[in-house]
């Protein structure tokens, strides 16, 4: 794999260029500020992956793989400024991971016919592909794990969270306020009180919001942050001495890097889990070979077998699958855009594929559709166990409650429609 840093000049991206032949698929990265932690564990993985795919098969159906990685600082600006620079290399697709940037893009891809993938981020009502053609999110979205996180605390108080108490901390931006409503619609149905609490970007300040929820004694805190905020956050639950095993992240607030800080405070705390943890997969020996041992690890090779570091390969995988399936349809491996489009929306990811992969029991399988660009929506729980430094699941996939979000992700993607004049597709 070519990993490319583009630069925003015409000069740096006519260097970074990739040959014609190339599959183009760009690394939207931020490896500095406040959300490293999270962005430099999922660059690497992202970029190891197809690293590998290169060194081992050749790259993906003959075609060698190209990755420019670009540089987006968390930033909404910035992440549109990467996407118009990289956009002209014939790149495939777009992986923004940040929803502020994705909100941004979903215009541009209607208009450009390229496809983004956003898997456990983004809009969440693109999961709906009647109206999201350019669009995908599976295997999860944020309203799924808001209604696991749920359907798991309903499961440890025997099926009733009446009179409850359950606070919600959240970043103050368009991906910390996704899963409101959605909790909202569950406290309604279930009888528990809902405290929102917002903490502003980068998230370093938090005392405020905990010594109301000292104060308060909620019975349970969902969290739905990122980059330094998690650790904070975690830190700040730890000084109140509130009940860590009684606190739940969703799946961007439970990696490594969110809980060592707080060292033995950390114990217990748990968070929701897209997909299998730790390096017990042969995908990593095969990784070990073909890209540790020479010499071509992204980064500083210190994230690898991490959660995020995981995640970027999951990404990865996902994407890499999409693009053969595209080859298939297409009958070229020399594929574009619109054709990336088409692997995306009937892709099919089986168990018995997983493991062909060297990831077995790693995710949950999906298969899209037209009208089905979310996938089935289920999450794991997992806990930190602060002796051995690890994450352990708790939990197999449970599945969200589609009778709350079925009718959320219609009525927002039909007033998406309506605004941007969209005909329904797949009649």
């Amino acid at each position: 794999m070519k990993t490319k840093f583009v630069s925003l000049v015409v000069a740096g991206i006519c260097a970074a260029a990739p040959a014609m032949a190339d599959l183009v698929i760009p690394n939207m990265s931020y490896r500095t500020g406040a959300y490293a932690p999270g962005g430099i564990p999922y660059a690497d993985g992202f970029n190891d992956y197809f690293t590998l795919l290169n060194a081992r098969d050749g790259g993906i159906g003959g075609e060698k793989v190209s990755v420019p990685e670009c540089e987006t600082a968390y930033n909404t600006e910035k992440g549109v400024e990467c996407y118009e620079a990289t956009k002209g290399l014939g790149s495939l697709v777009y992986n923004p991971l940040s929803t502020g940037i994705t909100y941004q893009l979903i215009p541009k891809a209607l208009v450009d016919h390229i496809p983004i993938y956003t898997p456990g981020y983004g809009r969440t009502s693109a999961a709906n592909g009647k109206v999201f053609e350019w669009v995908f999110n599976y295997p999860a979205n944020y309203w799924d794990g808001a209604s696991v996180a749920i359907k798991y605390l309903l499961d440890q108080n025997g099926g009733s969270l009446a009179g409850k108490k359950i606070a919600l901390v959240y970043h103050n931006s368009a991906y910390g306020k996704e899963p409101i409503r959605t909790l909202q619609d569950l406290a309604a149905k279930h009888g528990f009180t809902l405290t929102e609490l917002p903490v502003d970007a980068p998230g370093q300040e938090q005392k405020s919001q905990w010594l109301q929820i000292r104060r308060d004694k909620p019975d349970y805190v969902l969290m739905w942050g990122w980059g330094v905020m998690n650790a904070v956050a975690v830190q700040e639950a730890a000084n109140i001495k509130f009940p860590m095993e009684n606190f739940i992240g969703v799946w961007w607030s439970g990696s490594e890097n969110d809980v060592v800080p707080a060292g033995d405070g950390a114990n217990g705390y748990k968070s929701l889990a897209m997909h299998g943890t730790g390096m017990d997969y042969p995908l990593y020996a095969d990784l070990k070979t073909f890209v540790y041992d020479a010499g071509k690890a992204s980064g500083n090779g210190d994230q690898i077998g991490s959660v995020l570091y995981s995640r970027g390969v999951y990404a990865a995988m996902v994407i890499a699958e999409a693009a053969r399936k595209a080859q298939e349809l297409a009958g070229t491996s020399a594929i574009n855009a619109v054709q990336m489009r088409e692997g995306f929306e009937n892709l099919e990811i089986t168990e018995a594929r997983m493991a062909e992969l060297g990831l077995p029991n790693f995710g949950q399988p999906f298969a899209a559709s037209c009208a089905d660009h979310g996938g089935p929506g289920a999450a794991m729980l997992q806990q930190w166990d602060a002796t051995a430094k690890k994450w352990n699941l708790i939990t197999g996939f449970i599945a969200p409650d589609q009778e709350v979000l079925d009718p959320l992700i219609a009525a927002d993607s039909e007033a998406f429609a309506k605004e941007a004049g969209i005909t329904q597709r797949c009649n």
